[in-house]
């Protein structure tokens, strides 16, 4: 071994040293998310179990979901085995919620055309379903795991929903692409998101940790494309519509449209003596 390859070595296994090893597993999670999608909607890889077989497979993801737990039990309230029994009594409402969530696609959306494209096709959808499941966690106070589900998801869809937010349903992600959905934010039900969304922190300082930082989204509220709310105290009122790249940081009462005002230029490009092809 070279004088620098043993200098890295060494300098790897100091930092490395510095970390605890009670973590779950990075490649086992992203299995588990995967597989328990799968096992919810088994029309994601086009074969149908019968109910017999359905329960074999919801143990088989109550095992793994275990085993993922068992390295940080020294850091959780409650024991794997009674987090885990917990989440799979929760997962009947959470089923539901998912499919009121995909039916209210297929309500909203002209360019969808059945159930099934909801499931198979729609990231937003995808997101959404494995942040139902990664927040029953986060509210068991099961450490690292969530958010390690959620990132997996972020990384798949370009969405990012802290596993934390609470999110009503049914709930309405579309095209989904850059959408940031801060840990205290609150949202309602009916609210429909369009890409490029964020909903975030006023300020960003750790003493702001156990605070509520993000804003409340109430019921039946639509937010279009790279509008950005911000703040723990503002609350955007149910049956509001706030308008494309909109910046907020103060609330806005119940039934309002907010929008920008701006105007939109048209000339004549032969007229124009200006260079319209700019070169950086």
């Amino acid at each position: 071994m070279s004088k620098s390859t043993s200098l890295l070595a060494g300098k790897l296994s100091d930092f490395n040293n510095r970390f605890s090893r009670e973590t779950p597993c990075i490649q086992g999670t992203y299995d588990f998310v995967e597989t328990f999608m799968h096992t919810l909607f088994p029309i994601c890889r086009n074969r149908f179990a019968e109910e017999g077989e359905l329960e074999i497979e919801l143990e088989r993801c109550s095992v793994k979901l275990r085993e993922l737990l068992y390295p940080l039990r020294n850091k959780m309230e409650k024991t794997p085995g009674e987090v885990v029994d917990t989440f799979f009594q929760q997962l009947p409402d959470v089923f539901d919620r998912l499919v009121a969530d995909a039916e209210m696609i297929t309500r909203f959306d002209p360019a969808s055309c059945c159930l099934e494209e909801i499931i198979l096709c729609y990231p937003g959808f995808y997101c959404i379903a494995v942040h139902r499941l990664a927040h029953i966690l986060y509210q068991l106070k099961v450490p690292l795991l969530p958010r390690i589900m959620s990132e997996f998801v972020h990384g798949k869809t370009g969405i990012d929903i802290h596993p934390g937010a609470t999110i009503e349903s049914p709930f309405f992600i579309d095209h989904g692409t850059g959408i940031v959905i801060g840990e205290t934010a609150v949202i309602g039900k009916n609210v429909k998101i369009y890409q490029g969304v964020t909903l975030g922190a006023l300020t960003v300082e750790k003493e702001m940790a156990n605070t509520k930082r993000h804003p409340t989204i109430e019921d039946n509220v639509i937010i279009y494309a790279g509008s950005t709310i911000l703040g723990g105290n503002t609350v955007i009122g149910h049956d509001t519509v706030v308008g494309g790249n909109t910046w907020i940081t103060e609330s806005i009462l119940p039934y309002s449209v907010v929008y920008r005002q701006h105007r939109v230029v048209v000339r004549d490009s032969k007229k124009l003596g200006e260079p319209i092809n700019f070169v950086i």
